[in-house]
């Protein structure tokens, strides 16, 4: 018997049947129409609200998946819940969702924590039972994209600090090359504005994401002029993906939670994106 993280929130953020659930994500998945990708995609970036509000968006960013057979994925989604380690990673053998269950890959995970405790003296702290949503919201997704067998490699984002996502993001990059793998990077836009002003911040913060700057993100979040929630993930993702040669990052969907709820005078902003390397 293996250790298996137990879901806190399949059936609610989720469907938890899973034949519903399987039908669900296919319906994101084939709905979604992207652009030409020019390029080998490395990586993407997805929301994590409920699926019934982002999962739409979120499609788009998975879709970008289609094709590849990675060995590894490493999922980085920033940590919501009052952890006093900056970074964090699961302590269990899997995760679990309703479509089966997903093994954890230990072997990276801890030559990550070694890197990571030689440049800043911490490194993953691994928890058990954690109630974090922003990386179990996108297994589900990975599940139905890639139906041959992997492992992930998951990790919480606690801290808001540039250095350390620089380093995670480099450390990713020293573990993860030679491999065959994809990064995710989780996060959300802004957070409980009127739509015209979510629409701003929201377009800012995707103009630097798709400028690929994740130095420019963090200048943004600290003039109060863009918002994300994972902004520590995504940006360490980034530079991972940017240290393994990519060169390009395609924004490919944005909307916000009125789309779905009709409400527009307090809304969360999701977008999806793609990170690529010119062949």
């Amino acid at each position: 018997m293996i250790d298996v993280r137990p879901s806190p929130i399949a059936g609610q953020w989720y469907e938890g049947n899973p034949k519903t659930l399987a039908r669900n994500i296919d319906q994101y998945l084939g709905d979604a129409v992207l652009p030409e990708l020019h390029g080998d995609v490395m990586g993407v970036i997805a929301p994590h609200a409920g699926h019934q509000y982002s999962g739409e968006v979120a499609g788009y960013a998975f879709s970008a998946l289609r094709g590849l057979r990675p060995d590894l994925v490493a999922v980085i989604g920033p940590m919501h819940h009052p952890f006093a380690e900056p970074l964090l990673t699961t302590m269990h053998e899997a995760y679990v969702t309703p479509l089966g269950d997903i093994p954890v890959d230990r072997t990276t995970l801890d030559g990550l924590d070694v890197i990571l405790k030689s440049e800043f003296g911490f490194g993953l702290t691994p928890v058990r039972r954690d109630p974090e949503h922003s990386l179990e919201i996108e297994l589900p997704f990975l599940q139905r994209v890639f139906r041959h067998e992997w492992k992930l490699v998951p990790i919480m984002v606690r801290a808001l600090d540039e250095r350390v996502s620089e380093g995670l993001g480099k450390a990713l990059a020293t573990v993860l090359r030679g491999k065959k793998s994809v990064l995710v990077a989780s996060t959300d836009l802004s957070h409980f504005f009127r739509q015209d002003v979510a629409l701003n911040y929201d377009r800012a913060m995707l103009n630097e994401i798709e400028a690929f700057n994740p130095a420019g993100a963090f200048d943004l979040d600290r003039a109060r002029k863009g918002f994300a929630c994972g902004l520590g993930a995504f940006t360490a993702v980034l530079w991972a993906c940017r240290n393994l040669g990519a060169d390009i990052v395609k924004v490919l969907r944005h909307a916000t939670s009125a789309n779905v709820t009709g409400d527009y005078s307090s809304v969360v902003g999701y977008g999806a994106a793609a990170i690529l390397k010119s062949r």
